[in-house]
């Protein structure tokens, strides 16, 4: 991972929740359908692994989609993230509704998104981020833009940024360099 600016550090070390969308950051954005309809996508392992890591920190994690899918419910299940927030239509108004729940303020969540829909999301978070395959014009408008590609071990990038700057990997990370 690049060196963290100095700007992207400060506002790095103030999040408490990572919330993600799903479809083109948690995957590649393609949808595989079976004969019978029952989607089926395909998660990162390393960034199942980051986001263990994360909550382990203490950094609580939320998926916001705008599409239903059982895979999202059982992935989410697996990795221990309880807010998930699927037939998100209107992400923004789902956004506030989990910033009331959660009793954050703005700057202290960050919002990875990476198409048109997640742009009133992204202006409105304390941290904007992307993945490096995001729709265009979305990446003069955030604070960080992975190198990974979505659903590549983007988010990841993304949680290691966040514990990095929040001086915390050393602490979640620290049993995996034992010898």
């Amino acid at each position: 991972m690049k060196r963290i600016p100095p700007s992207l550090r400060k506002k790095a070390a103030k999040i408490k929740l990572l919330l993600l969308d799903v479809d083109g950051v948690l995957t590649d954005g393609g949808i595989v359908m079976d004969n019978r309809g029952e989607e089926i996508k395909r998660f990162d392992v390393r960034d199942g692994h980051g986001i263990r890591l994360l909550l382990r920190a203490g950094v609580q994690v939320a998926l916001i989609t705008g599409r239903k899918s059982r895979v999202v419910s059982h992935r989410a299940r697996d990795l221990g993230i309880r807010m998930v927030y699927q037939r998100a239509y209107d992400k923004l108004e789902v956004y506030e509704q989990i910033k009331h729940k959660s009793r954050l303020a703005d700057e202290e969540i960050a919002y990875v998104g990476d198409d048109i829909v997640d742009l009133p999301v992204l202006r409105r978070a304390g941290l904007a981020m992307t993945v490096r395959d995001c729709w265009a014009p979305l990446k003069n408008r955030v604070d960080y833009i992975s190198a990974g590609k979505g659903g590549h071990g983007a988010v990841r990038e993304i949680v290691e940024l966040l514990l990095k700057a929040q001086g915390r990997w050393e602490e979640v990370s620290r049993k995996y360099y034992r010898n």
